[in-house]
């Protein structure tokens, strides 16, 4: 759809012969912007709630600045995950009012305020080696609206740690368990809330635990009933699912 039938649909809206309902529904078939290199769904946000985000490892710079910018100017708030340090700096040189969140390895730009969900998303770690995947986790739960509580290093290894925060668990509409070595925390957690658990295997141990894969395959095996399962290291995964659970709390 080109501006010019933009501009008659919006028309056809304002004087009543389309309904704002059939105008969304036009709307969500609206072309992507192409950029030669990558094509930015800026209509994302009309099919799903959720804007369009930006995984930058494989990018270049240039890349990720100009995706950035592109969805920038589209006036939605803006994500980019696994940013390094490069990427961090020629997104800010290229747009001043981003904000990079070093732990998380991720950069934000925030252009709107959105109503607060009833619910809460609770993400849990199991050591501080677990901290970057959490802190993704937590960068995308709160800039898509949630209200987000994070409990850190409380691991198995010494459970009195996580039974001293279960009323924090106890008060979280769904739970972010991220965890590494053996994969066993989301287990333990699962068992003591009576919401969904999303369990998310990080690549942190020693050698046998094979990149986060022990921890996959021990979370997959779960005797937890109320445990899902997302991919090694994806925090960004387990909070954009959450965040559709917690739209329906």
């Amino acid at each position: 759809m080109n501006r010019e039938q933009l501009h008659q649909l919006m028309s056809a809206v304002e004087s009543g012969e389309v309904s704002p309902e059939a105008a969304c529904d036009r709307l969500k078939t609206l072309p992507f912007e192409d950029l030669g290199f990558a094509k930015v769904d800026h209509h994302r946000p009309i099919r799903t709630g959720m804007p369009e985000v930006i995984y930058c490892e494989g990018k270049t710079t240039e890349q990720v600045a100009k995706i950035f910018n592109s969805l920038a100017a589209s006036g939605v708030n803006v994500l980019a995950t696994r940013a390094n340090a490069e990427h961090r700096q020629a997104i800010f040189a290229a747009e001043p009012r981003s904000v990079e969140h070093v732990a998380a390895r991720c950069v934000t730009l925030k252009q709107n305020d959105l109503a607060p969900r009833p619910g809460r998303i609770g993400i849990v770690c199991a050591g501080t080696s677990d901290l970057p995947v959490a802190e993704e986790a937590r960068v995308t739960a709160e800039l898509m609206g949630n209200q987000v509580d994070l409990v850190a290093d409380v691991g198995v290894a010494g459970l009195h740690r996580l039974l001293s925060q279960h009323h924090r668990l106890q008060e979280a509409s769904v739970l972010i368990v991220c965890a590494g070595m053996e994969g066993a925390l989301p287990s333990v957690v699962g068992g003591l809330v009576g919401v969904p658990v999303i369990a998310v295997p990080t690549s942190v141990g020693y050698g046998a635990s094979f990149g986060g894969l022990a921890a996959l395959l021990g979370m997959l095996n779960s005797c937890s009933p109320n445990i899902a399962v997302v991919n090694i290291d994806n925090g960004f995964g387990a909070a954009y699912v959450a965040t559709l659970m917690n739209r329906a709390y």
